[in-house]
């Protein structure tokens, strides 16, 4: 009888030492000061799709890859919102229920993307937010098909958009059981538009500041995620010679002083350059910096050997980018990018 009463303290035992076990067992994503090694994917936009892309996820995880940032925008089954749905078979809560996990399974954090403001069409394509609600568009009216434009965007100024977007967010954090978000806001060109009825005339980089700042404490303030940008309007292009893509010339560039510090931002540069002026400019400011290549092997390690070079605790490491469907297990950037940042 005497050793049935130390049951039960055993099993609290063994229970215990089981529970700290599988709760050290697997560390997902960078730890503190450790190097992000992330990869973008874009383009996978069914159950389907995300399976095929899972069975890759435990070799990434073996080439060095910690961080996955996950662009899903409107391809999800949204309960919120059903009419924004885009597609016939988006992508499930309980596929990215499973994608989501077998990440963490792998040491990988996951980190949802939903591309904000800019990018609401591509090509004749309008995106279901404004479809469906016409009256959210910046530019209502104008750019009949979306001829002579680059892409449409939302209205800034229109609260009814952010309380229906925050809405989606907030699915898609639960869908990823997500601790961090990113919200694009790259190439975003209308703000202040003369055919902007709610913008015009107005400055661009408050504009710009405001819808940050209005993510920035929904997110961050209101659930406690981290929150993630592309840094292109940031990073005022007039003293560079980096165009009108990777740097802002529509004056968007003032919101780097509106805006709070503790967002990472994630400076996109692809050619091959002697200096990548962005990086030093965001951490002068403040910010944590992820910086991003895409398809260039070359472009994409003179970028990161110029991050190293700045041997500053608020670089984060490295994003590596395909826009669209790929071999990433054979994607020849990710290959040589990755030995450069796991060689330190």
């Amino acid at each position: 009888m005497k050793a049935f009463r130390f049951l039960p303290l055993f099993a609290c035992f063994l229970f215990i030492v089981g529970c700290t076990s599988s709760t050290t067992e697997i560390k997902t994503g960078p730890g503190p000061g450790e190097t992000w090694r992330a990869v973008h994917f874009l383009g996978y936009e069914t159950d389907r799709e995300l399976r095929e892309l899972e069975k890759t996820i435990p070799k990434l995880a073996e080439m060095g890859v910690n961080t996955v940032i996950f662009e899903i925008d409107y391809n999800f089954n949204f309960n919120s919102h059903p009419e924004l749905r885009r597609g016939a078979s988006p992508i499930t809560q309980k596929g990215s229920h499973r994608f989501a996990e077998t990440c963490r399974k792998n040491g990988i954090r996951i980190i949802p993307e939903f591309q904000c403001v800019g990018h609401q069409s591509w090509e004749e394509e309008t995106f279901p937010l404004l479809v469906e609600f016409p009256h959210f568009d910046l530019t209502p009216g104008a750019f009949p098909d979306n001829t002579g434009i680059y892409c449409r965007e939302w209205d800034v100024l229109n609260p009814q958009v952010n309380s229906m977007i925050f809405e989606l967010m907030d699915e898609l954090i639960e869908a990823f059981n997500a601790d961090a978000f990113h919200v694009g806001m790259d190439e975003v060109f209308l703000l202040g538009s003369e055919h902007s009825p709610s913008t015009k005339g107005k400055d661009p980089g408050e504009l710009y500041a405001k819808a940050i700042n209005d993510m920035y404490n929904h997110l961050v303030k209101g659930r406690g995620v981290e929150m993630l940008m592309w840094g292109d309007r940031l990073f005022d292009g007039k003293n560079f010679e980096f165009g009108r893509w990777e740097s802002s010339l529509n004056g968007t560039a003032s919101a780097i002083d509106m805006i709070p510090k503790d967002i990472i931002i994630c400076p996109w540069h692809y050619e091959k350059m002697k200096a990548y002026p962005s990086l030093p400019i965001f951490i002068e400011k403040g910010f944590r910096v992820l910086p991003t290549s895409w398809r260039k092997v070359d472009a994409t390690k003179e970028l990161i050997l110029y991050s190293q070079k700045l041997k500053n605790p608020k670089m984060l490491g490295h994003l590596f980018t395909s826009w669209g469907k790929t071999d990433w297990l054979k994607y020849q950037p990710l290959e040589e990018g990755l030995k450069l940042l796991l060689d330190k």
